[in-house]
C-alpha cells in the first residue's frame, strides 16, 4: 500500500522542473494543489499541466487543453499556455513523452481489490497517473466507484493523502433566452433510439429537458451532466449494463449518486472518444456549441468574441464521428449575436477565429431562429440557410455581403423575418400508411420544388398556373418557398431525411390584409394522388389560416379540374362558387 501522508509532506516529492499534471474538474486535488502552492519557496521551473482545472490562484506556470471562464484572463496575460488539442489524441502524447509527465496530483475512491478508482473524472487522468514518476492521491470516501475501467492500480500511486470532503461540484449557470430558443430544435433532431453525446456547453444540457418523450436511448459521451440524471429517471434511457458510457461527470451531489449504478462505465478518454471507438456506435448525436459560424459553414468553437474559450476537447472527433454514424446526426448550435450585439453569423471569419470543424464536415447549423442543413450543399444554398436562420436585424446586411463576396447572385431575396416555424410541423399517416412530414418552406427549398414541378404532367401543370409552362424558374420557384409567414405561407408535404428531401406536394395561401382573405393553391406529385396528401394539406393551411386571423380562402379553379373542386367541398366549411368561362372562382369561409 502507498503510505499515507499529508498534503506537505506528499507535494515535498515535487521537483524543480517537473511538469505537474493535476486531474480534471470535480476531481480537482483541492488540498494537494493548495499544498503545492503554498510551498515555499516556489518549486521552480514548475508547470501545471491540467485539461480542465480552476488555476486562476495558481503561482506556477501553466499548459491548459481547456481555457474555462476564470483562465480567460490568465491567457490573456500570458501566463497561461492553451494547447488546441483533441482530448483523445492527449493519452497518446503524454504516453509517448511529446506532453511528459512527472508529478500527477490526483483524486481517488478508498482502494478495492488493489485498484482505486478514478471517479468522477477518468479521462485523460489516467494516461496521466500511468506515466508519471511519481503519483499522489488524495483518498475520498466520497469518491464513487465508476466501472472496472476506471481504476489505477495501488502499486502506481507514491502517496495516499486522506480527505474527507464532498465532491467537488458545477452547477451550470441558468441558461439564457436564446439557448432556451435553441434547445427545442435540437431535440428535434433526436430520434428514438439515439446515443447522445452530451457536452458541457449550456444548449446540449437544456435539450436534454426535451427529451423526456424519447425512448430506448444511450449515452456515448465525453462529459455527462445532472441532465443524465432527468433522463434516467423519465425512464428514457435503456437499462442494460453499458447503456451510459462516458469519461467525465460535471454536475452535483445528484448525478454523483447515480454512478455506481451498473448501466454506468467510465472509460478513459480515448476509449470513448478515439475513432476507433466510435467506429460501431449506431445513431451517434453529437451537438457542439460554437462561438462563430461564416457563410461558407466553416465552424469556431474555441474562441468567443476574440478571446480564447473552451477548447477543441472532443468536439470535431465526436462530430466527425456523429456524421458518418449509421442514422447519427452531427449538430452545432450557437446563438446568433455576442452581448454587443454584432452577429455570430459572419461573411467570413475573423482572423483570429480558427477553424474547430471544416465546413465539408458541417452538417446541422441550429440557432434560435431554426436548423440549416449545409452538407453537401452548394455555397449558394449554404449561404442561404444560414442567413434564414441568423438574427432577423443582420439578415440584410449578410444578404449583402454573400451577393459581394460572390456567394449568391445579385437579385437574391430572403422574405422571412422570424423564427422557423418549427411548431407547426405535422407527421402524417395516408391511407397506404405511409408517413408525410408537413413542414413551413424555407427558401432553400426552391430546387427541390422545381423538381417536384418537373415531375408534373402537363396537364396537372395547366391546371396549376394557368399556363401552359415548360418550365420553373428558380425565381419563380423561391416565390413560394421564401415566404414571410405572415402575409405569405407555404407549407411542404415532404418524404425522406434531411439532405435528401423530396417534396411530394405544397400548399400555399398569398394574404390580402384589406379584406382578410388569402388566394390558395395546392401542388401535388401525381405518385401521391388519392392517398388524400391533398385534404392534409388543405387542413393544415386552414388551421394555420384560422390562427392567423385569416377570414377566408378564394381560389380560381378551372371547371375542368374536378379533384381540386372536391378538395375544397370536402373541407367541411361554407363554401361559395361561381363559375365564368370556364374558370370557378371559390369562396371558403374560415
Amino acid at each position: 500500500m502507498p503510505e499515507e501522508m499529508s498534503a506537505e509532506a506528499a507535494v515535498a516529492l515535487v521537483e524543480p522542473g517537473d511538469r505537474v499534471f493535476v486531474g480534471s474538474a470535480c476531481a480537482v486535488p483541492r488540498v494537494l494543489l493548495a499544498a503545492l502552492e503554498a510551498r515555499r519557496p516556489l518549486v521552480p521551473g514548475v508547470r501545471l499541466v491540467h485539461f480542465l482545472a480552476d488555476g486562476t490562484g495558481s503561482a506556477y506556470k501553466q499548459e491548459v487543453f481547456f481555457v474555462g471562464s476564470e483562465l480567460r484572463g490568465r491567457v490573456r496575460a500570458g501566463d497561461v499556455d492553451y494547447v488546441p488539442l483533441s482530448s483523445a489524441d492527449l493519452p497518446a502524447l503524454i504516453a509517448g513523452g511529446q506532453h511528459r509527465v512527472d508529478v500527477a496530483l490526483i483524486q481517488v475512491a478508498p482502494p478495492v481489490d488493489g485498484h482505486c478508482s478514478l471517479g468522477v473524472s477518468v479521462d485523460v487522468t489516467l494516461a496521466a497517473a500511468l506515466s508519471a514518476r511519481v503519483v499522489l492521491a488524495e483518498v475520498n470516501p466520497a469518491m464513487p466507484h465508476t466501472g472496472p475501467s476506471s481504476t489505477l492500480p495501488v502499486a502506481r500511486i507514491a502517496a495516499f493523502v486522506p480527505v474527507s470532503t464532498p465532491v467537488l461540484e458545477y452547477v451550470h449557470e441558468p441558461v439564457g433566452e436564446a439557448a432556451a430558443r435553441i434547445a427545442p430544435y435540437v431535440a428535434r433532431l433526436v430520434p428514438d433510439g439515439a446515443t447522445l453525446q452530451i457536452g458541457l456547453g449550456r444548449v446540449p444540457n437544456e435539450m436534454l429537458q426535451h427529451l423526456r418523450g424519447r425512448r430506448d436511448l444511450r449515452v456515448h459521451s465525453d462529459v455527462v451532466t445532472d441532465g443524465l440524471v432527468d433522463l434516467l429517471d423519465a425512464g428514457v434511457v435503456r437499462t442494460e449494463p453499458g447503456s451510459v458510457v462516458a469519461s467525465m461527470a460535471v454536475g452535483t451531489a445528484r448525478l454523483f449518486a447515480r454512478l455506481s449504478d451498473p448501466i454506468v462505465d467510465f472509460r478513459p478518454i480515448e476509449k470513448i472518444c478515439g475513432l476507433s471507438a466510435l467506429t460501431s456506435v449506431k445513431r451517434l448525436v453529437s451537438v457542439t456549441q460554437a462561438f462563430a459560424v461564416d457563410l461558407t459553414g466553416q465552424v469556431c468553437a474555441d474562441t468567443d468574441f476574440g478571446e480564447l474559450y473552451g477548447g477543441v476537447a472532443a468536439q470535431p472527433v465526436m462530430h466527425y464521428a456523429a456524421s458518418r454514424s449509421p442514422g447519427g446526426r452531427a449538430i452545432v448550435c450557437l446563438s446568433t449575436e455576442f452581448p454587443d450585439g454584432s452577429s455570430r453569423i459572419r461573411p467570413v471569419l475573423r482572423p483570429e477565429e480558427a477553424v474547430t470543424i471544416p465546413r465539408a464536415d458541417v452538417h446541422y447549423v441550429t440557432t434560435e431562429y431554426g436548423t440549416a442543413y449545409l452538407f453537401g450543399r452548394s455555397l449558394r444554398d449554404r449561404a442561404i440557410a444560414l442567413i434564414e436562420v441568423a438574427h432577423p436585424s443582420h439578415r440584410a446586411a449578410l444578404l449583402e455581403a454573400a451577393v459581394e463576396r460572390g456567394l449568391v447572385p445579385a437579385g437574391q431575396t430572403l422574405r422571412s423575418r422570424g423564427p422557423y416555424p418549427g411548431s407547426e410541423e405535422r407527421t402524417v399517416l395516408l391511407k397506404d400508411g405511409s408517413a408525410v412530414l408537413l413542414r413551413p418552406a424555407r427558401t432553400g427549398d426552391a430546387m427541390a420544388l422545381q423538381e417536384l414541378f418537373y415531375r408534373m404532367p402537363p396537364e396537372d401543370v395547366y391546371t396549376r398556373f394557368f399556363r401552359h409552362l415548360t418550365t420553373l424558374p428558380l425565381s419563380t420557384a423561391e416565390h413560394l418557398t421564401s415566404v414571410s409567414f405572415e402575409d405569405e405561407v407555404t407549407f411542404l408535404a415532404v418524404v425522406g431525411d434531411w439532405g435528401s428531401e423530396q417534396v411530394v406536394g405544397t400548399a400555399s395561401y398569398f394574404l390580402d390584409r384589406v379584406s382578410g382573405t388569402a388566394d390558395v393553391a395546392y401542388m401535388v406529385d401525381p405518385a401521391y394522388k388519392g392517398l388524400g396528401l391533398g385534404t392534409a394539406l388543405q387542413e393544415r393551411l386552414i388551421s394555420f389560416a384560422r390562427a392567423s386571423g385569416v377570414r377566408a380562402f378564394t381560389a380560381d379553379v378551372l371547371a375542368e379540374n374536378k379533384a381540386m373542386l372536391q378538395l375544397f367541398r370536402s373541407s367541411g366549411l361554407e363554401m361559395q362558387s361561381h363559375t365564368t368561362q370556364g374558370v370557378t372562382e371559390i369562396v371558403v369561409t374560415l
